[in-house]
């Protein structure tokens, strides 16, 4: 499959695998985000995508971000009849503390002690060029939907959230 992509910045960073096998490829980030504890914001690619007809391109989480940060890369779904720039959601769920330190840390879970800068504890930074997500693309099933008066039972019924048990 050949995807068309329009660097929408000099500085955009074309998307990649990072291995033979990753299952998604890298997006980067175009320009510095710093995110406080509590906030959201968009990290900005500098990247448009042309999907074909029947596809659609999933933004998901690093994992090693993830595992290493209180940064939290929100699912977004990129429609194939999209054509501005894609961005990546990303919350910082560390707690307002209302202490401060100096420098922010880092998307690889470091901390960049820096004397000039005065900010919240847990206040992070994703840099230029950072890897801050991975894109995966799929094909989409034709549906449609028929109104119906009763749905066929089944052994789990109408029950939801955690009515199958924990464990």
């Amino acid at each position: 499959m050949n995807v068309k992509v329009k660097r929408l910045h000099p500085d955009a960073v074309l998307p990649r695998l990072a291995t033979v096998g990753s299952a998604g490829f890298d997006l980067y980030a175009v320009e510095d985000a710093i995110i406080e504890p509590g906030e959201t914001t968009v990290v900005k690619t500098g990247l448009a995508f042309e999907l074909p007809p029947g596809y659609e391109m999933q933004i998901r989480p690093r994992s090693g971000i993830t595992s290493k940060t209180k940064l939290r890369v929100q699912l977004g779904t990129v429609g194939a009849d999209y054509r501005g720039e894609v961005g990546v959601i990303v919350d910082n769920v560390s707690e307002r503390a209302g202490e401060w330190e100096h420098g922010f840390y880092r998307v690889d879970g470091g901390h960049n002690l820096d004397h000039r800068v005065y900010a919240p504890i847990g206040t992070h930074i994703v840099r230029k060029g950072d890897r801050i997500a991975q894109a995966v693309i799929q094909r989409l099933p034709s549906v449609e939907f028929t109104e119906a008066e009763s749905l066929g039972d089944t052994e789990r019924g109408a029950g939801g959230f955690g009515s199958t048990g924990a464990s």
